[in-house]
């Protein structure tokens, strides 16, 4: 094995914070990892798509395509750049038309991509044959990655559904055996399953192929049987790429590096191990007692390591794990125990005890002290950044108490949805059901009570084929419709972009990257650039002048007025004559001191005036807005129909959980037909629709677009 050379995709920069960190790292600190990573000598760095695009827009107000020129700026072709596709969900949770997947392609290429990892959460080969001929086209290398996944446990969901043969659909939705030997769970995801995918892939122009093992199953004697065949079938290089959440990743890759892998991703010491892939640390020690030269320059990746400290110091309010100890394979002796373990885990790998391999490596893994395999994920079968990105969600909608009952859930929604393989966007989808079917339960109601959007297209079929069929009756209950039904590219519509006639008349997106933003995620991307043609305009405004600001305020004061609490400069304002604001909510935000203050309301209140405008420079205690008190606003016919404080007598729709208002579809007075769409709502990154469960008039909307609301929160009343 002397000869073999290991090529390593490094995944820090996106795979690795997204499975430990939420995707949170921001481009500061992106900045001053690149020119350390100029001389690694990586053969590839995973730095863009996946849940970059939404992410740093989201949560970072930051540029996806900035943070891809950034990279590409500084890197200028010293590695290659590799971002992760889903194939016909791109970097979103819907299907797109082939003008967005081109559209997206081509800019990403122009601005510096070499790869493309494609995949399809369900394994649908249609899902991805597109996307290779274009990225082929366009002249990157696209990298075909079959998702793993295993079979079902043995164990039926809480509501069984007849079928009408035994064996494994028989076992996959409860049907009880009548008096006969029920037979074997037929295997359906076996070897030969991951290697036909890939040599289609191959055959329809793959130039890498990639077992794309997201929530880290496979156990050590998989891997070796699936990449041996793998290496066998096809001809272009083959990729490993795993995480160590329930424990498989260091003892996996150890045995897919003795079965002669080529590529092989890891993650730089700090942001590896856990839910993330392994330490590129730990592999080198490996490889080097294994006579495997690792094609990276491990100075270098000291460097990376030293910076990369501060930088997981900075995610600390998305840190699940704690620190190892620092381990530099440079120059750091190892205890002769743990030496010892190292080569025990050779002995086991080639000897294919899997028993005794991993027993090495949790004792390596446990002396560097990375986290101890999790038996909760692991039995949920779900991928690594799923269970960060959970806790984040549920820990941001103050529902934190409902993990543990989400996670046992995880398998039942999956088994119901077709068995899909759990990879974005099916773990977002499969995730965020899981949780509303943990509500409802909490709250005494069926399974299934609420749905997402998302999990309804699963289920008529628009996200493809899944690799069980979905049971017709569950179709039904779920869609209304027992027939499956494929994504009509036809019933597209793009998404308009509006003349924005509060800031100058400017379009929302000025050009083609922001239009595919737009197109790609569109609530999202409205924030995001609504806040860059803000800035612009701010940019252009000229400061309000004594006399101005005289005639804003001409008209006498007669209510209660907010003044500024010191000087400074307004920022934005989020409010308009005639809202209702809640106490705590935020009127508007204004820079002291070079710190920018909410400024919110000290009790539920009804605005009159707004005396400034944006970029208007201030004076400690200088007027800003005249409001009136809740209680008062019907007396001064400023609020809407109904005051304020009108006392409920109608029937109530409260919010089935924390989220953002999307759109409201009806108004005050409208006649609702049972199911009739009332409003969308975001939470967990699904779109719910909220349906009027009969014949409803409304009377009240409690709520606007954009707000953000608390579950139980009313959102409307009904006569």
């Amino acid at each position: 094995m002397g000869s073999q050379k290991l090529k390593i995709r490094d995944l820090t920069l996106r795979d690795g914070q997204q499975s430990l960190f939420a995707t949170r790292l921001n481009q500061e600190n992106i900045d001053k990892l690149l020119p350390l990573y100029v001389n690694a000598g990586f053969y590839a760095m995973e730095v863009w798509g996946g849940a970059v695009p939404d992410s740093v827009m989201r949560y970072l107000d930051e540029s996806p395509w900035n943070r891809l020129r950034s990279v590409d700026n500084v890197i200028k072709g010293k590695s290659l750049l590799t971002a992760l596709s889903r194939g016909r969900n791109l970097f979103g949770y819907v299907p797109y038309p082939d003008t967005v997947l081109e559209g997206f392609y081509k800019e990403a290429i122009k601005n510096g991509l070499n790869v493309m990892r494609i995949f399809d959460a369900l394994n649908d080969i249609d899902n991805v044959k597109e996307s290779i001929k274009l990225i082929n086209q366009l002249g990157g290398i696209p990298d075909g990655a079959v998702c793993y996944t295993v079979d079902p446990k043995d164990e039926a969901p809480a509501a069984p559904v007849e079928q009408p043969k035994q064996g494994f659909f028989a076992r996959l939705f409860g049907k009880k055996a009548e008096a006969v030997q029920v037979e074997e769970p037929e295997k359906i995801f076996t070897d030969e399953y991951f290697v036909g995918k890939a040599k289609e892939m191959e055959a329809l122009g793959a130039k890498i192929i990639t077992l794309k093992d997201m929530a880290g199953l496979v156990n050590p004697s998989r891997a070796a049987s699936i990449i041996s065949k793998l290496k066998a079938a096809v001809k272009v290089p083959v990729d490993f790429h795993t995480h160590c959440t329930p424990g498989y990743g260091l003892a996996s890759s150890v045995m897919a590096i003795i079965h002669g892998v080529d590529i092989l991703d890891t993650n730089i010491w700090w942001f590896g191990g856990g839910s993330a892939a392994p330490a590129i640390e730990l592999v080198y020690v490996f490889a080097k007692k294994l006579g495997v030269e690792v094609d990276v320059n491990m100075e270098a990746v000291g460097q990376i390591r030293n910076q990369l400290l501060s930088a997981r110091e900075s995610l600390k309010d998305f840190d699940l794990g704690k620190l190892p100890k620092l381990f530099d394979p440079l120059n750091d002796t190892l205890p002769a125990e743990i030496d010892a373990q190292f080569d025990k885990a050779i002995a086991a790998a080639k000897a294919n005890d899997e028993e005794a391999l991993l027993d090495a490596c949790h004792a390596i893994e446990d002396y560097f002290g990375f986290p101890k395999p999790n038996e909760l994920v692991k039995n949920a079968e779900v991928p690594g950044g799923m269970y960060s990105n959970m806790v984040a969600q549920l820990k941001a909608l103050k529902s934190e108490d409902l993990l543990d009952d989400a996670m046992r859930l995880i398998p039942k929604v999956r088994r119901d949805a077709g068995l899909v393989p759990l990879v974005t966007p099916t773990s977002q989808i499969v995730g965020s059901q899981a949780v509303f079917v943990a509500l409802d339960r909490k709250k005494g109601n069926p399974d299934y009570s609420n749905l997402s959007n998302q999990f309804i297209s699963l289920i008529k079929g628009e996200y493809g084929k899944t690799p069980v069929p979905v049971d017709p009756a569950f179709r039904e209950k779920i869609t209304g419709d027992a027939t499956e039904r494929p994504y009509d590219v036809s019933k597209y519509k793009k998404p308009e972009n509006p003349t924005l006639d509060d800031l100058g008349g400017v379009k929302l997106a000025s050009n083609t990257e922001e239009m595919l933003l737009l197109e790609l995620l569109p609530n999202v991307a409205n924030t995001f650039l609504r806040k860059r043609r803000t800035e612009e305009n701010q940019a252009i405004q000229p400061v309000a002048t004594a006399e101005e600001k005289a005639t804003v305020a001409a008209a006498p004061i007669t209510g209660e007025v907010l003044k500024a609490p010191m000087g400074g400069r307004i920022v934005s304002i989020k409010a308009k004559p005639g809202d209702k604001i809640a106490k705590g909510e935020v009127i508007l935000v204004y820079e002291a001191m070079k710190m920018e203050n909410d400024v919110v309301a000290e009790k539920d209140l009804v605005i009159k005036r707004i005396l400034v405008a944006p970029d208007q420079v201030v004076n400690a205690d200088e007027a800003m807005v005249e409001f009136i008190d809740a209680a008062d606003a019907a007396a001064q016919s400023i609020a809407a129909e109904e005051p304020a404080d009108a006392p409920v007598t109608g029937e109530v729709l409260k919010a089935p959980m924390g989220g953002k208002v999307i759109s409201i579809n009806v108004k005050p007075g409208d006649k609702v037909a049972k199911g009739g769409v009332l409003l969308v709502y975001e939470a967990m990154k699904m779109e719910n629709d909220v349906v009027a469960e009969k014949d409803v008039t409304v009377k009240r909307i409690f709520v606007k677009p954009d707000e953000v609301v608390a579950a139980d929160a009313p959102l409307m009343e009904f006569e």
